[in-house]
């Protein structure tokens, strides 16, 4: 929590600063409208925020502006509930995650921090370097598997469906729990990488039928709106299942996920407060609501 409140400062400040006045009128309501657009919440959130909050003031009475601030925690809360979902690993043999992303993300990074978090709960892992387009992804996902102690499956320049087939067969044949599968990371307006994205989720299913079982997409915090656009057209793509919002720590863009909530609601797995393999928590609306107001 301590870790989260840190990270999260950047965009709390800018809102909570709305209640150190000492009414409550319509100036301290245009102001929390400004500070929640700045924070990237969207409008659709941010309407839906401000007429929630007042009905809240209305109905409880409120006569101070910290009171008000405990409310829009409340209200926060309410709107972020739907995205607070656990990752559940045990119901297939092995779980496939396919992890999708636009360079820069830290999509790759996330992938070894999820392998180590699933390492910590007694699972067992194959990673699958599908990043074949980068050159250092596959380096890079090495590095990680190295530091994670776990087995990866990679070719090099081979077909990113290719690697991703044959690390769900190895799965199967050696009886691990989770296969992740890192895919190229791309920009959803590059339509024929996206057809490559769909292709890689049509041959693993080849591999499993059941299979993928989890699309996530790594999105990074500090991109706000933008991340809000790619999260609609990876979904129009591969129908996610889950996000691991990343770099967290430091933005001010941090009320995207409000923004996610209201108009594209896939469940949030993960949230990135930092850089160490520890900093990816799992995401809890009311933690994030408290966090994020300070």
């Amino acid at each position: 929590m301590q870790r989260l409140k840190a990270g999260l400062r950047k965009t709390g400040t800018g809102i909570t600063t709305v209640f150190t006045g000492t009414r409550i009128d319509e100036t301290l309501y245009e102001e929390l409208e400004d500070a929640l657009l700045m924070a990237d919440t969207g409008v659709k959130a941010t309407q839906h925020l401000l007429d929630d909050l007042r009905r809240r003031v209305k109905e409880a009475k409120a006569t101070e502006p910290a009171a008000v601030k405990a409310l829009l925690a409340d209200a926060l809360t309410d709107l972020l509930a739907p995205l607070e979902k656990p990752l559940v690993i045990g119901e297939h043999q092995p779980t496939v995650i396919m992890v999708a992303g636009v360079n820069g993300a830290g999509k790759t990074t996330s992938i070894g921090k999820l392998t180590r978090h699933l390492a910590d709960h007694g699972q067992s892992v194959l990673l699958a370097a599908a990043d074949t387009f980068r050159a250092a992804a596959r380096e890079q996902l090495g590095v990680w598997a190295t530091r994670n102690t776990v087995e990866i499956v990679s070719q090099e320049g081979g077909d990113p469906a290719a690697v991703s087939f044959d690390a769900v067969t190895a799965g199967k044949a050696r009886g691990r729990d989770v296969v992740l599968v890192d895919t190229a990371g791309r920009l959803p307006t590059q339509l024929h990488l996206m057809q490559e994205l769909s292709k890689i989720r049509r041959v693993i299913t080849k591999a499993d039928a059941t299979a993928p079982h989890e699309v996530l997409l790594v999105i990074d915090g500090n991109t706000g709106q933008n991340a809000l656009a790619q999260v609609r057209a990876f979904d129009d793509a591969l129908s996610l299942t889950g996000l691991i919002v990343t770099k967290l720590d430091g933005t001010a863009k941090g009320g995207v996920l409000a923004a996610i909530a209201q108009e594209r609601p896939v469940p949030v797995y993960f949230i990135g407060v930092g850089e160490q393999l520890q900093d990816l928590e799992t995401f809890n609306a009311r933690e994030f609501a408290q966090a994020l107001l300070g």
